[in-house]
């Protein structure tokens, strides 16, 4: 799978992933003083053909018999947004979840959960302390460096004091069949529907339907996003980046209807709430480097609005160091439940 970059993923995922350009560069950790021109400012730091942390295809490879080195998401990011993903997320979903949970067939010794494309681990720190018993979760990542993050990070324990035990798994999730997820009892992933192909998502829906195991899938951009005070380019900036997370046939905003029909054809019943991110003063860091990535990859998808572009991020920007900025940046969250296997 090919990743063009995209918002609010990681810097990386959309309210989640934030686009960079493409070719080497440092992430700067002071986001609050590039005001003049229109930066990137946002991860994932990428060389040029390298590969996205997760892949739902076979091989490594661009097809041409190269090998890839991993993309580097940056700490840095994925750090910065995470009390932004946690306050997001949809809690609502957590009680149909616990519900399917419950006495998991097959699973006498505890929940054992997937999660792709881990990143720092975040989605583990934010769920394993909501989810009573024993859990196993296995995190999934290219970068050998953000899994050592994931796996220092991880938490210890779980809603009811059960022990919370976690593996590392570096390469992309190339066979991701009913055999990779043998004995699985969840799959979850932030900010990653929406830098997948129709064909991926359908992959996905498979795999876990025919594992028999839920998904929970946080964080994929709506493709809507609220400044304020409103400006009359808000909306013009907003539709750039939309097309540029469609480029290379991914599905970006599109990402969450067509999760739904694939689930709902592989006999899942489906659940999707709302993720906003709500970004106010206490959160100005963030939104600054949101903004740079976002307003950066709307210019990279439309050139000719490179000039009012460059005024409008620095005024979005001073305001934002005003703390007088604040922004919502729209996600859905998805359950999917696929009916279990296993004799139930």
């Amino acid at each position: 799978m090919r990743k063009t970059t995209a918002t609010p993923a990681d810097l990386a995922r959309q309210a989640g992933r934030i686009p960079a350009r493409p070719g080497p560069r440092e992430v700067s950790s002071d986001m609050e003083t590039q005001t003049s021109g229109v930066i990137a400012g946002a991860g994932p730091v990428t060389r040029p053909g390298e590969r996205p942390t997760v892949r739902l295809r076979e091989g490594d490879g661009d097809g041409d018999g190269t090998v890839q080195e991993p993309p580097r998401y940056a700490p840095e990011w994925l750090r910065l947004r995470e009390p932004a993903d946690a306050a997001a997320r949809a809690a609502d979903l957590l009680d149909p979840l616990r519900i399917r949970l419950a006495d998991p067939p097959g699973r006498p010794g505890g929940l054992v959960v997937h999660d792709l494309g881990c990143g720092t681990g975040s989605m583990g720190r934010w769920l394993a302390p909501r989810l009573d018993g024993p859990q196993h979760w296995i995190l999934h990542d290219r970068d050998p460096y953000l899994l050592h993050f994931a796996a220092v990070g991880s938490p210890r324990a779980a809603a009811d004091g059960s022990r919370v035990t976690v593996e590392t798994r570096r390469g992309d999730v190339a066979r991701l069949t009913p055999d990779a997820l043998v004995g699985a009892s969840l799959v979850t992933a932030s900010a990653l529907l929406d830098v997948l192909t129709r064909e991926e998502i359908d992959t996905l829906a498979a795999a876990c339907a025919g594992a028999g195991c839920p998904a929970l899938l946080t964080l994929s951009v709506a493709g809507r996003v609220e400044l304020t005070a409103p400006d009359p380019m808000d909306e013009e900036i907003a539709a750039a980046f939309n097309d540029h997370q469609r480029r290379g046939g991914l599905l970006g905003p599109d990402a969450v209807t067509a999760a739904c029909e694939a689930f709902a054809d592989h006999g899942a019943t489906v659940k999707v709430h709302p993720s906003a991110w709500r970004l106010g003063p206490d959160e100005a860091a963030l939104t600054a480097q949101w903004l740079r990535g976002w307003v950066g990859a709307a210019v990279e998808e439309r050139p000719d609005l490179a000039a009012r572009a460059e005024t409008y991020l620095a005024a979005r920007l001073a305001a934002c160091a005003a703390g007088e900025l604040h922004v919502t940046v729209h996600h859905s969250d998805l359950l999917a439940l696929a009916r279990p296997t296993g004799g139930r």
